[in-house]
């Protein structure tokens, strides 16, 4: 397996992915919705986002996309939201070690802080850990308070952050929230 990253050409097939692992496993309307989400971020985004993939034999396995938030006090930070494993390949730390993979990349270009909306039971594997909205404000109100976690990729803790902040326009949807 080979660890990398995201490259457009690959957009095809990694829509692909997002759309089928999201309609086996959570019906069809949430992958269209997933695929659609990727969709927009790949074309939309090209500045503020990166994604990392992991192939076998030449067919992608894995996916993870990390977008930018801006904060008003210009802390360095972004967002990992979606991630996919194949089906075939899940159980298999996979996920864990290619968003691994994708923090140590955003660690080499100066990212300050990582944060995602998902599984606490699973992110907190890789280093996440709960973040009150109090704290750290996500962009669009939470369905989930205690799935709202994040990481600071310094030596620092995280610092609460006030005011307003963005994420990418893509992403800046309440069904994602």
């Amino acid at each position: 397996m080979s660890y990398s990253v995201f490259d457009t050409r690959q957009s095809r097939e990694v829509v692909k992915l997002f759309t089928n692992i999201f309609s086996e496993s959570e019906g069809k309307a949430e992958g269209t919705s997933v695929g659609n989400l990727v969709s927009e971020l790949i074309a939309t985004n090209t500045n503020d986002l990166v994604g990392f993939v992991v192939t076998d034999q030449d067919k992608v396995i894995a996916c993870i996309f990390f977008s930018r938030l801006t904060f008003q006090n210009n802390a360095n930070a972004f967002i990992l939201s979606p991630v996919a494993v194949d089906t075939n390949y899940q159980g298999k730390r996979i996920g864990q070690q290619i968003i691994s993979f994708g923090i140590e990349y955003l660690k080499e270009q100066d990212v300050e802080l990582v944060f995602t909306y998902g599984d606490p039971n699973f992110y907190k594997k890789v280093g996440f850990k709960h973040i009150s909205k109090e704290y750290v404000k996500a962009p669009q109100k939470l369905t989930h308070l205690d799935r709202w976690l994040g990481q600071s990729l310094t030596d620092d803790k995280i610092k609460p952050i006030t005011g307003s902040f963005r994420c990418v326009e893509a992403l800046y949807k309440p069904e994602y929230w």
